[in-house]
């Protein structure tokens, strides 16, 4: 299964300048650091599904002596370890340039990550090849776009919740969201690992 994951860097060794480039582009930017971190992290899984969804890799996978929990298994573990390396490249080239961040930030970019990737890596094997790619960069940019607002809507209208929010301890905060996005990515990793074990290839 570490093949497997190695195989998306592999594939992508020519693109790594352009990654680089991308995340110099949102630093001189001056982006918020957590949303340079949440970029920096879906690069590679998601130009990954990219690439596989060109070439229809799964019919190659599925000839692999992998199974297909496997081959699931190695998409959720493998966008854990990329974002693990970008958040070091990035942390790394924002010292470089001498650009403030702090943990907070990498908890935020990173937990956001992995909402996206939860919400997102299902419709890889929902719908269909050819589409997918494009649907979820729009919905990135979109979401990126109306994010803030959406959160300043709902703080405003929802009281209650907002009051709730803001009483817990900051311990009980990142405790409670580090749980909930947890059980989110495994929910969808077991949905996904689901659609994928009936899928016809």
């Amino acid at each position: 299964m570490f093949n497997l994951i190695r195989r998306d860097v592999i594939l992508q060794k020519r693109q790594l300048l352009i990654y680089i480039l991308c995340i110099l582009f949102f630093i001189f930017m001056d982006k918020h650091p957590a949303f340079t971190f949440l970029v920096a992290s879906i690069f590679i899984p998601f130009n990954t599904y990219a690439y596989d969804e060109k070439v229809e890799t799964n019919i190659l996978l599925n000839s692999l002596p992998y199974t297909r929990t496997e081959i699931i298994a190695s998409r959720y573990l493998g966008a854990i370890a990329y974002m693990i390396l970008a958040i070091g490249v990035t942390s790394l080239v924002l010292y470089a340039f001498n650009k403030p961040f702090t943990l907070t930030d990498i908890a935020m970019g990173s937990g956001l990550f992995l909402l996206f990737a939860a919400c997102t890596f299902p419709l890889f094997y929902l719908l269909k090849p050819g589409h997918i790619t494009m649907t979820v960069m729009i919905t990135f940019l979109i979401l990126a776009f109306v994010g803030r607002d959406s959160v300043l809507f709902l703080a405003e209208h929802l009281p209650g919740i907002t009051d709730f929010i803001v009483n817990l301890s900051i311990p009980a905060l990142y405790t409670g969201a580090t749980l909930a996005i947890m059980v989110v990515y495994l929910i969808s990793w077991g949905v996904t690992t689901v659609i994928y074990q009936r899928k016809a290839f």
